[in-house]
């Protein structure tokens, strides 16, 4: 996931999406922990889409308060 592709979708998406990852790194931090865990780069790509929607929000919002003022 790129950040300029995170920037075009709306705030609910961003949301639902950043839902989905932290469920998803919840399962992988429980596959890594029994071993079960294919692919230890998955668990640091998760992580690192978890941040970059979370600071796509964070714009998001910084601009839209920068708007009301």
């Amino acid at each position: 996931m790129k950040a300029s592709e995170l920037r075009t979708r709306n705030v609910e998406n961003l949301k639902s999406d950043l839902v989905d990852l932290r469920k998803r790194q919840f399962n992988l931090r429980f596959q890594r922990s029994t071993d079960q865990l294919a692919d230890n780069a998955e668990f640091t790509r998760v992580r690192r889409d978890i941040a970059r929607i979370k600071t796509v929000l964070n714009e998001k919002a910084r601009q839209q308060s920068q708007e009301i003022q």
